[in-house]
């Protein structure tokens, strides 16, 4: 009874002539493994001897005779090997969604069950319908091509049953050097005689059902589709073992002449060889006429899908590229450039990484809202997230997409991360590397209410580096950025949260810089071109460029509670065979004390509630500092939760000092300068507020009650009342409770006398001690004395009496 379409395959192949037999099972049963043996056997000694009469031109001129050429024949080659063959590569996220897809050819490796039972029957119909009855060589073909050979003096026809066809791909896909690749390719006896040797030797190691898998999975499908698996998804879109009889037959047509017989190119061709292999199946009685005709009416249906290798086309493009540096260059995957980039490309890795999808959604919005892709200013904006506490990058995002810079809106350079892993040279940090000072100088025991004058500028004399050479610069005095304070006093707490550049070289200088240097290289910090950092006065501003993402990690060990972790991309990497393969890992160790680590967490949370990015919390405990770089050439934020910590920078690729973020438009809306907190503040909060949606909120730990023997370092002073006194009287009296002051314009006040106090700005009965206090003096009032009874201002008139004023007199130097 003939196999019809559909049936599941579970049933007999008929031979013509012969009763049926079941030769697809999941195994090949004792019987036939018996047969196969004995087969195989008897056509050993017609195989040398076939081979032999082959060959006997050649061996005839070596002086080897026919019996000597069969037993050569019959020995086990030397480097048979059937591994090698080319695999996909797949990168997954956290989730296990793939994101891309290495390869050298576009192949996925499945067992014999994965293919349709259907699809290995149009397979042997038109390539070896014998193949489950006959041995490695089919002594049929052989001795047809056996007549057409002798005759010409050469090997003009092989044929070739599946597992010599398996032997032919086999040396082809897994030639390495030009020689093997030309050798597998020569039309010449040796070839032939190597294929036939080599599938004596795959028939004694394997059983046929195992020989039909590999060959099915090493076949070329044309159009870029290596092996069945990958042919169904790209021409069909589904897995091979869903695969129906009039696809069946399509793919098996295509083996023979790909490149001829390709559906997407050769559409007619390709259903005139289809419909070859349903009559071929009809006539071996594997189906019906009536289904081989219906079959044949039927046009060709593709659904193609193409399968694209590399990271351009991914849904986190320069993650991807990220993973992909990591495996190029880490010897953990390979001694040479060369063996990592085979293992990635032909190793069929599956490689499952860190990545939040949320996480990278929410950062992509963000960064893409405020920076386009092609924005009028030509500016752009990266982004990194680190987990605290594993290292694990959970987001990582461009405002461009992969690819070549010659074309507006894409980039090959990452800028989120090093130069190993993306080509970028860095940018420098601006302010967020005052966080380090702030550390080092917690580290010593300073407690939050420590407080040093920070003067409108500042001369960098007196430095040492670690190697204890003399560092400053006495020819340039540093001062406060516009986005900080400066001429006063302040503490720690207070001079972080206004960001206050002048207070920080003097904190830096009492420190000293070699720790506050330290203090960042504890916490992973280098050079974006993996050279240590520079030493200088102005380290503690910001000058060292560096990578969104080693920030993002250094700022993540705060959240941690100083537990510092290298930041990862990678959690797990298995090969082909389902071994797993070593990756480098975050190596997390206690890189400052919890207690530090808490204190920087309770004067970073200030920045967002009192200081510099004031309004732009996450309504659940966080932290972060703003960062802007001289002649705002760019800008950062780094901020943190105890659950995730990101970096976000915003410059011009250009050259951020040609072509600064000063009175700044882009598509349409203007910014003025650009700070910390304009562009690189908003983009963390929206995308913190995405990652963490629906993630419970953890605080941060109480810092230890040394750190205020001082006060909060917030504490603020009570200004005295100066209302009503002399100016010369109410500038000695605030100047003695620690206030500064001014005069103001003078107001109206029919309570205050002309000339003196009338009121005071800020009007808060506390203050932070060195804020400026304005001075408003009264002008008196403009109301008029009434007028009399008729009197002529003599005797009772009853008007308003005006008090005499002496002139107003200010000390000296006083600002008016």
């Amino acid at each position: 009874m003939p196999i019809k379409a559909g049936s599941g395959g579970r049933g007999p192949l008929p031979t013509p002539g012969r009763r049926p037999r079941r030769v697809f099972a999941a195994s090949t049963t004792r019987a036939e493994k018996a047969r196969a043996i004995r087969g195989l056997g008897a056509l050993g000694g017609l195989s040398g001897v076939l081979v032999a009469l082959m060959i006997l031109p050649t061996a005839c001129t070596a002086g080897v005779g026919t019996r000597d050429a069969a037993h050569w024949f019959g020995s086990e080659p030397e480097g048979l090997s059937t591994s090698g063959v080319p695999q996909r590569s797949r990168i997954l996220a956290a989730d296990g969604t793939p994101i891309a897809t290495f390869f050298y050819q576009n192949r996925v490796d499945v067992p014999l069950k994965g293919i349709a039972p259907i699809a290995r029957r149009a397979v042997l119909a038109i390539e070896d319908s014998r193949f489950y009855e006959h041995g490695a060589i089919d002594s049929q073909g052989t001795l047809r091509a056996l007549a057409s050979n002798l005759s010409s003096g050469k090997v003009t026809q092989g044929g070739s049953g599946i597992t010599q066809q398996y032997v032919k791909n086999l040396l082809l896909t897994t030639a390495d050097s030009r020689a093997e690749q030309r050798a597998a390719k020569e039309i010449s006896p040796a070839r032939k005689i190597r294929e036939l040797r080599y599938a004596v030797a795959l028939e004694k190691r394997y059983p046929k059902d195992e020989i039909l898998r590999r060959y099915l999975n090493i076949a070329y499908y044309g159009d870029g589709a290596y092996g069945i698996e990958a042919a169904s998804r790209h021409y069909f879109s589904k897995p091979a073992s869903k695969l129906d009889l009039a696809e069946a037959a399509l793919l098996a047509g295509v083996i023979r002449y790909p490149y001829a017989y390709d559906p997407v190119h050769h559409p007619g061709m390709a259903r005139e060889r289809r419909d070859t292999v349903l009559r071929r199946m009809a006539e071996l009685g594997w189906i019906d006429s009536a289904t081989a005709e219906a079959t044949a009416r039927q046009p060709i249906a593709l659904r193609v899908q193409d399968a694209r290798s590399g990271c351009v086309t991914s849904e986190a493009p320069f993650f991807c590229d990220y993973v992909q540096r990591e495996i190029l260059t880490s010897p953990v995957f390979g001694k040479t450039p060369q063996e990592r980039e085979k293992l990635l490309k032909r190793g069929g890795l599956t490689i499952r990484t860190t990545l939040d999808r949320r996480a990278q959604r929410a950062a992509q919005r963000a960064v893409d809202g405020h920076v386009p892709r092609r924005n009028s200013a030509h500016k752009a904006a990266a982004e990194a997230m680190v987990e605290p506490g594993t290292g694990e990058i959970k987001a990582m995002v461009v405002d461009r997409r992969l690819g070549p810079d010659r074309e507006r809106g894409k980039t090959w350079i990452n800028f989120a991360a090093d130069a190993s892993h993306g080509s970028s040279i860095g940018m420098q940090a601006g302010s967020t590397f005052k966080a380090f000072t702030l550390a080092a100088a917690l580290d010593e025991g300073m407690p939050f209410g420590t407080r040093l004058m920070a003067p409108r500028s500042y001369t960098a004399v007196g430095y040492r580096d670690c190697k204890g050479r003399s560092r400053g610069d006495p020819g340039t005095p540093l001062r406060n950025a516009a986005d900080g304070e400066g001429g006063k006093s302040f503490s720690l707490v207070t001079g972080t949260h206004h960001s206050v550049n002048t207070f920080f070289l003097a904190l830096e200088k009492k420190v000293g810089l070699c720790q506050t240097v330290k203090m960042a290289e504890k916490l992973g910090m280098r050079q974006a071109s993996g050279e240590p950092l520079e030493q200088y006065p102005s380290f503690t501003l910001g000058f060292n460029p560096v990578s969104p993402v080693r920030l993002a990690a250094a700022y993540a060990a705060f959240g941690a509670r100083g537990r510092y972790c290298s930041p990862i991309a990678i959690r797990r990497v298995t090969d082909a065979s389902g071994h797993q393969i070593k990756v480098p890992g975050a190596g997390c160790e206690q890189a400052i004390d919890k207690d530090v680590a808490d204190a920087v967490n309770y004067v970073l949370s200030g920045v967002l509630t009192k200081g510099t990015a004031k309004g732009l919390g996450l309504g659940r405990p966080a932290a972060g500092k703003t960062g802007t770089v001289d002649n705002f050439s760019a800008a950062w934020f780094a901020g943190y939760t105890p659950e995730l910590a990101s970096a976000v920078w915003v410059g011009d690729p250009r050259g951020g000092y040609r072509y600064p973020m000063e009175n700044l438009c882009m598509d349409g809306e203007c910014y003025g300068a650009v700070f910390g907190a304009t562009i690189p503040a908003p983009i963390w909060q929206e995308s913190m507020l995405g990652a963490l949606a629906d993630t419970p909120a953890e605080p941060f730990h109480r810092p230890p009650s040394h750190f205020f023997s001082k006060g909060s370092g917030e504490d603020k002073a009570k200004v005295p009342d100066v209302r009503g006194l002399r100016p010369a009287q109410a500038v000695a009296r605030l100047r003695a409770a620690g206030f500064r002051a001014r005069v103001g314009a003078p107001v109206e006040s029919g309570r205050y006398p002309k000339g003196t106090v009338a009121e005071m700005e800020p009007g808060a009965r506390t203050a932070e001690p060195g804020d400026t206090i304005t001075l408003r003096l009264s002008k008196g009032s403009k109301r008029r004395p009434p007028r009399g009874g008729g009197g002529d201002g003599g005797g009772g008139g009853g008007g308003d009496q005006q008090v005499p004023v002496p002139p107003i007199t200010f000390p000296p130097g006083f600002p008016r």
